[in-house]
């Protein structure tokens, strides 16, 4: 799930650097940017990937032998790890 993870967490870091960070001076605002057409496609696409996401891994708990409050953080950081990786090679 790494690798699809691309999308909703690039979309994430576009309102991020367009919204908060360019409120605190940290980035520069996209002059060009309709808020409104991104969080319409946002919703959906980030909902749709989580859910996805934890069928996926829900799915596989049942047969791992490890504690839920290992298994949960180590899916997520897996599954981070290839999604940055791929966003700094872009």
């Amino acid at each position: 799930m790494g690798v699809p993870a691309v999308v909703p967490v690039w979309l994430l870091w576009y309102i991020a650097v367009n919204g908060p960070l360019a409120d605190l001076g940290w980035t520069v605002r996209e002059p060009t940017e309709n808020d409104g057409m991104v969080l319409v496609i946002l919703g959906p696409i980030v909902a749709a990937s989580a859910l996805l996401w934890w069928l996926a891994n829900h799915f596989i708990r049942r047969w791992n032998t490890a504690a839920a409050r290992v298994y949960w953080p180590v899916c997520a950081l897996v599954t981070l790890v290839p999604t940055f990786a791929l966003m700094i090679l872009l």
